[in-house]
């Protein structure tokens, strides 16, 4: 599966889950960690885990798997698909890492083009 197919599959189990302000970064051109970031907040701690959960289950639906997760009990869960990272935040963490901000030299991508159905 290609990083933005990747991408795609994990915006959709986000926004699906009712996640708060998801944001996909194409950070390739900017570093070599990945190709995609995606950052995505939720109010409360046990909804983070399960966007976190929802995410992982719907790649592993696909024959995709995670090379690492970190974070599982805290405020941010990081699960690292080697080309796509995702970032699921408590609210409040987010605001304080600013990782968009961090990242602002890479590209925003549109999100409804990755929701729009093929």
């Amino acid at each position: 599966m290609q990083p933005i197919d990747i991408a795609k599959n994990v915006v959709k189990a986000l926004d699906e889950k009712k996640a708060q302000d998801i944001e996909v970064i194409k950070v390739s051109d900017v570093t070599i960690l990945a190709d995609y970031f995606v950052i995505a907040s939720a109010n409360n701690a046990t909804l983070v885990k399960a966007l976190a959960d929802e995410t992982e289950h719907a790649l592993e639906q696909k024959g995709v798997r995670p090379s690492h997760i970190e974070g599982r009990a805290t405020q941010w869960i990081l699960i690292d698909y080697a080309s796509v990272v995702v970032h699921v935040f408590y609210q409040q963490t987010r605001e304080f890492y600013s990782l968009e901000r961090l990242w602002q030299d890479g590209e925003r991508v549109d999100l409804a083009t990755l929701l729009q159905d093929n």
